[in-house]
């Protein structure tokens, strides 16, 4: 009895309800019909824009992926001279195999290019073309744990080693390789790195700080020691 009073209370709450919404959906109907009528062109034309999107954004994932296993291919044998430090054959290539600049350019949409965007910019720094190791590893865009944190430091030392030193941009980088995904066995090198920055650019300060982020955070780091002298150093030449 109580439940079929509950269901009846319902329906007379709901009908009213009920009739305004399907007068307001008629209205809202005959809105839209009225709208599509009058800008059925444009509709059209988002549609198509939508889809061909989704067609593009399918088409670049699958050509990427069909780059990125002949780049893979083609990594193995520049990697190697890399690893042999003949430079100018991993970064030109030999008479039969490409160079860690054509794989960048021929499969420039695969992981792999982005890849050698990193080793090519290692190769320029090393033999002092800054500008161009500052390009290539500025174009380098990953993930990895280590390999991104590296990419910056090794930005930061070309700003540092190029003739006009930008020291301001090298500390900038260093900051980013020192707290890009911290880890015991390479964060205290960039530390200390963008320590030594700051002290050539004489704010004693900063230097002071982050001698002190590696002692009391990396007390296992080989660079600890030091960074306990250097602190003191800089400390006096603050006062």
């Amino acid at each position: 009895m109580a439940k079929n009073k509950e269901n009846k209370t319902a329906e007379l709450l709901d009908e009213p309800v009920q009739h305004k919404k399907e007068t307001s959906t008629s209205s809202s109907s005959l809105d839209l019909d009225s709208f599509f009528d009058k800008n059925k062109t444009i509709v059209y034309a988002l549609v198509g824009l939508i889809a061909l999107a989704g067609i593009g954004y399918g088409g670049y994932k699958y050509l990427a992926s069909s780059q990125d296993e002949d780049a893979k291919r083609e990594m193995f044998i520049p990697e190697n001279y890399w690893q042999r430090d003949s430079l100018d054959l991993a970064l030109n290539g030999d008479k039969v195999n490409r160079g860690f600049l054509d794989i960048a350019d021929e499969y420039n949409l695969s992981p792999s290019a982005n890849l050698a965007n990193y080793y090519i910019g290692d190769i320029y720094l090393k033999k002092g073309k800054y500008d161009e190791a500052i390009e290539y590893l500025k174009k380098f865009d990953g993930d990895d744990r280590f390999v991104q944190a590296r990419a910056y430091s090794l930005i930061g030392d070309a700003y540092m080693d190029m003739k006009d030193r930008d020291l301001e941009s090298a500390i900038s980088y260093y900051k980013k390789a020192s707290t890009y995904k911290p880890n015991e066995f390479l964060t205290p090198r960039y530390i200390m790195k963008l320590a030594m920055a700051y002290e050539a650019n004489k704010d004693y300060e900063n230097a002071a700080k982050a001698y002190s982020t590696i002692i009391d955070e990396y007390v296992k780091a080989s660079e600890y020691s030091d960074a306990k002298k250097y602190k003191a150093r800089v400390e006096g030449m603050a006062q």
